[in-house]
């Protein structure tokens, strides 16, 4: 892949925007195939903005993990496991990159673990983009200053869920540790589990607690920017997922 065109640029529905702009600059030479594309972009692009659309996409990545395969464990988990998201820059010159709000959630949920269970965490996220520091290294942080809770593992040299699942289960095992609770988003969590199986490892899901409904009004079919995020989310999932099956198959 071209360096300068990242896979999130081709999920949709950032995907749809592209389709859409190629549609418009198409028209000014081929004017129906152009209005054609763009139509179909902006029709896709509405329906992933709408409250219903989006709940629908995020509730099937939901309930994909309970389809995930798991591996038998020996005995009951041994650590907690949680997995990166995002990080956001510092304001502050001299400070350091911090978590972004979905890691924030995630290490939030695998604290009220760790205090129900008294297990010990390992955090999961190698160095990414431009950030001054590993993910793993960020949520070490965020956990110890503002959960009161340290992480006694740090994974740093994952890119993606996969490598986090290999990597986080190799530190576990030289610790002596068959298996583990893994925290993410519920919409996360199938590629998570499947991630752990395809590397051996038994894991249980311990997924960020979650509320979502939707009670149907005219404005669950009107454009709204948190449906898109919704839509955004689960359909990163469902293709990443669709992705590692498909690879997975060819090994």
């Amino acid at each position: 892949m071209l360096q300068w065109l990242s896979y999130s640029s081709l999920v949709p529905p950032n995907l749809f925007i592209l389709v859409s702009a190629l549609g418009v600059a198409l028209a000014w030479r081929w004017r129906r195939t152009g209005l054609w594309l763009a139509t179909i972009g902006i029709l896709l692009l509405y329906l992933c903005s709408t409250e219903i659309v989006g709940y629908g996409l995020i509730r099937t990545a939901e309930a994909l993990a309970a389809d995930m395969p798991a591996l038998p464990s020996p005995g009951p988990p041994g650590a907690i496991i949680v997995l990166s998201a995002e990080f956001r820059h510092s304001r502050n010159p001299t400070g350091h990159d911090v978590v972004g709000p979905l890691t924030l959630y995630r290490l939030a949920q695998a604290a009220r673990e760790a205090r129900r269970t008294g297990l010990p965490i390992l955090v999961s996220g190698g160095h990414i983009a431009d950030a001054d520091d590993s993910l793993a290294a960020m949520m070490a942080r965020a956990l110890d200053h503002d959960f009161g809770v340290p992480a006694r593992w740090r994974e740093e040299r994952s890119q993606t869920t996969y490598e986090n699942a290999l990597y986080s289960a190799q530190i576990l095992r030289r610790a002596g540790i068959s298996s583990a609770l893994v925290v993410t988003n519920s919409w996360h969590m199938a590629r998570a589990l499947w991630s752990f199986y395809a590397v051996g490892y038994p894991v249980v899901a311990a997924p960020v607690a979650e509320r979502r409904s939707l009670g149907l009004s005219v404005a669950s079919f009107f454009p709204q920017v948190p449906a898109l995020m919704d839509s955004y989310y689960a359909l990163h999932e469902l293709i990443g997922l669709t992705w590692y099956q498909v690879r997975g198959a060819w090994r």
